[in-house]
């Protein structure tokens, strides 16, 4: 009997030893997965959530779908903090396709990476990757996307808009002329909005369109804002109330209004109007309360049109029009308050409006005078001390801008190096919409995106929110020392031929970019002709930073290697340099050195 008993307690401990020995091995499996080791074998399709960002508390919800059935696979998930492995969980896979939920932690403000291998038989098959924004204040990181096209359309057309949208993790869309006229946004008719009109170019706006797509970004969480100038209106606006005393005139005796003029075959030349003037305040702005009330739009998203040289106003005074824009905006604000957006027209009174103008996050349209990538770098940093340390940019900088004149592709790699300069500078870029932005006129589509760009946008938007936390959240500059040991040549300047670096600071971390002008053809951000030339990748660069500080560990992650996952590198302290290696540089790495 005391045999018996022993026996099966021997057995009962036999069991629970294997037990847990299954499962170690299960967790072993899922934590020695290494990205950089996973060959691809083309299995998984697509990876998606269902918002572009997610308030502390909400639910995020996944759907992987795979080209083809896998009997018996299994989705390892693996979510990370920067570097940091928070949790991990595996998902059934029913066919071709899976579908899970996950609780982020509530903390506000912060990028996630999930990881995401799919594993058949005990060997990983398949590595995909998405990013997930938790934030409940889109300002903190605007990605900043567009609609141009609002004629009639059915519910599918706009949904697979807003879908793509989200795959990019777009958090803000401005509806880019979808007005009747400037001074009357709304066509009425019976006291009711118009079921259609024409915009400025005479192409149809359908009401049921523009409410459509708002209801649409609405439900994933991105902020629909409302474009409209803020001084400008119709020549036949004085039929509509606007009186020609608010106008905005080129000479003190106010015989030539200024104007913006336009084709032909448009609606009418843009009449300009005193942004200052109260009669003129009053009246657009009442106007956009209308059209607020029909259309339930999230804020409104301000144009001017740059620097117009001496101006007067209707009694021959001269007019400051950056004190204008702000005196209009704070109004504007009193009476209709929601969120606002200027565009600082190649930076044209962006000093006044950062530091006065109740704005979410500055935004400015790049023009021919900041032509080079440094100038990117250059306007971000500008904009981030205008604002004492406290907003975000987002840039407007059209691609391959004269290519755009006849029919034909985007240059991925002009587009991509652009894009590496912009994300690791702290700023985002607006480009995407129901195409992609090549000139100041979003319905231009000449140029059409290729397959391969649009991949890796996925992957560098992805990167953009994974690793926020370290690209443009309260960074600080730093003067970190980094060069070259090896031959490739590491620049802290941008170079054509070289590699440009440069660091930045954050809870005492160093944050070092990486940016591969090595076969650059143009230094000229916008790569007009579309000749921008596909950098060869570069392998094991050697780099040294000089510091005193004791390192702890430094990891390096790319959008355009693992899909953007992190690896650890080896490195090497002596004589107060650290030592290591970048694996692979294509367009742009990130390596992150912590301390002890």
């Amino acid at each position: 009997m005391t045999s018996n008993r022993m026996t099966k307690g021997k057995t009962a401990v036999l069991l629970l030893l294997l037990g847990l020995m299954v499962f170690a091995a299960g967790c072993s499996e899922k934590k020695a997965v290494k990205p950089e080791d996973v060959v691809s074998q083309g299995i998984l399709q697509g990876l998606s959530t269902d918002k572009a960002a997610y308030r502390p508390g909400e639910p995020v919800s996944f759907k992987l779908e795979l080209k083809q059935a896998a009997s018996g696979a299994k989705a390892l998930v693996r979510y990370r903090y920067l570097n940091e492995v928070i949790a991990e969980e595996e998902v059934a896979i029913e066919g071709q396709q899976a579908a899970w939920e996950w609780s982020p932690p509530k903390d506000d403000g912060k990028g996630y990476m999930a990881e995401v291998y799919l594993s058949d038989k005990g060997e990983v098959k398949d590595h995909l990757n998405i990013a997930v924004d938790v934030s409940s204040d889109w300002s903190k990181f605007p990605r900043y996307g567009y609609l141009a096209d609002f004629g009639p359309m059915s519910g599918e057309e706009r949904t697979a808009v807003i879908e793509r949208l989200n795959r990019f993790h777009i958090n803000g869309i401005q509806f880019y002329d979808w007005q009747y006229k400037h001074q009357q946004p709304i066509k009425m008719e019976g006291g009711k909005p118009a079921a259609e009109w024409v915009d400025i170019a005479n192409r149809p706006v359908a009401f049921d369109t523009v409410k459509g797509y708002i209801d649409l970004a609405q439900a994933r969480n991105m902020k629909a804002m409302n474009y409209n100038l803020l001084f400008g209106a119709y020549e036949d606006a004085e039929q509509d109330g606007v009186k020609k005393e608010w106008g905005l005139y080129k000479d003190p005796t106010q015989t030539n209004q200024d104007k913006h003029p336009l084709p032909d075959s448009w609606a009418s030349d843009i009449m300009l109007y005193d942004p200052s003037n109260p009669e003129w305040q009053q009246f657009l702005v009442d106007r956009e309360i209308e059209a607020f009330k029909y259309l339930p739009f999230d804020g409104w998203h301000v144009d001017q049109l740059g620097d117009r040289g001496p101006l007067w106003d209707g009694t021959g005074k001269s007019v400051k029009l950056p004190q204008g824009y702000v005196s209009f905006l704070k109004a504007a604000k009193e009476r209709l308050d929601v969120d606002y957006v200027m565009n600082a027209v190649a930076q044209y009174g962006q000093a006044f409006l950062a530091t006065q103008a109740p704005l979410e996050f500055l935004y400015t349209e790049v023009w021919s005078g900041t032509p080079q990538y440094k100038n990117l770098k250059e306007i971000i940093d500008q904009n981030y001390k205008f604002s004492k340390n406290q907003m975000n940019t987002v840039l407007a900088a059209y691609m391959n801008y004269d290519l755009a004149d006849s029919p034909g592709e985007f240059n991925t790699p002009g587009v991509l190096l652009t894009n590496s300069v912009i994300f690791a500078s702290g700023g985002s870029h607006l480009e995407l919409g129901e195409n992609m932005l090549a000139k100041e006129y979003f319905p231009n589509k000449n140029l059409t995106v290729p397959a391969e760009l649009e991949e890796n946008l996925v992957r560098y938007y992805d990167f953009l929110v994974a690793y926020q936390n370290v690209l443009r959240d309260g960074l600080e500059e730093s003067e970190l020392e980094v060069r070259a040991s090896g031959d490739v040549e590491i620049s802290a300047e941008a170079e054509q031929g070289k590699v440009w670096s440069f660091a930045k600071r954050k809870d005492g971390r160093d944050i070092v970019q990486f940016i591969n002008f090595t076969d650059a053809t143009t230094m000229e951000w916008n790569d007009g002709a579309g000749t921008q030339a596909e950098p060869a990748e570069r392998r094991d660069v050697a780099v040294s930073v000089k510091t005193d500080k004791k390192v702890s560990g430094i990891w390096v992650a790319s959008p355009d290697y693992y899909n953007g996952s992190p690896v650890e590198l080896a490195f090497e302290q002596k004589d107060g340099q650290v030592f290591f290696k970048l694996p692979n540089l294509k367009y742009w790495d990130m390596a992150v050195i912590d301390y002890k």
